[in-house]
């Protein structure tokens, strides 16, 4: 092998490592690229959305509301249930008139099955218990109606049972709210009154604030308090 075969081999292993070297360069690149992607993600994933709790008024107090809650659903549920009943106690009426109709219907059958089977030459007793059985039929379906609405009726009913323990689990929730309420009130009393104790400045030094309390306001609140 002489010298320009060397260098022709020796040129082209350099034109392979710099092919290589070209191809990490872009394995590197892609790599940042899903870092970079992935960063992204976290910080929208890890960021807080801002929640403004609302004022501390009247209109606001969440224990109240829940005792309004708790009214109003218990007197809507007993609305709701006195229509039911008083539906249900209609239906019943409603099935003893047909019950009676179907058994003056049955005996009225029975008195045209006898002029029919003794006359069968006339017409009219023919006709008269077709009419009279399909009234009947339709009777008896009018009843089973009304039979299977009674039923759904007591259904909705035992359903509605349910509001009751639904007011006595928040009523549950609103006692467990006024303990904690209690407790955080015993736990952080103190033995000064509020209004006699000294008021602290909004921002001092090292609160990141342009509205810190220069060394000129601090003596003058101290001169204040006769301190």
């Amino acid at each position: 092998m002489n010298q320009e075969e060397l260098d022709a081999l020796i040129g082209e292993d350099f034109d392979e490592i710099e092919e290589l070297d070209g191809k990490d360069d872009i394995e590197d690149e892609a790599v940042s690229e899903i870092d970079d992607s992935f960063s992204d993600v976290l910080e929208d994933t890890n960021e807080e959305e801002k929640i403004v709790p609302p004022p501390a008024d009247n209109k606001n107090k969440v224990v109240a509301q829940l005792d309004e809650v708790t009214k109003e659903s218990e007197e809507k549920a007993t609305q709701i249930l006195d229509i039911m009943d008083e539906i249900s106690a209609n239906t019943e009426k409603n099935l003893e008139s047909l019950k009676e109709v179907l058994e003056f219907l049955n005996k009225h059958k029975t008195l045209c099955e006898k002029l029919h089977n003794k006359f069968p030459h006339i017409k009219t007793f023919e006709k008269e218990l077709n009419e009279i059985n399909a009234m009947i039929e339709k009777i008896q379906q009018a009843i089973e109606i009304n039979e299977a609405t009674s039923d759904k009726i007591f259904m909705a009913m035992d359903i509605m049972q349910y509001q009751d323990i639904h007011r006595q689990k928040i009523e549950r929730v609103i006692n467990i709210m006024r303990a904690l309420i209690k407790y955080m009130n015993k736990l952080f009393e103190g033995n000064i009154e509020d209004e006699k104790r000294v008021q602290s400045a909004k921002h001092i030094h090292g609160d990141e604030s342009n509205e810190v309390l220069s060394d000129e306001d601090i003596e003058a609140l101290l001169n204040k308090f006769g301190v």
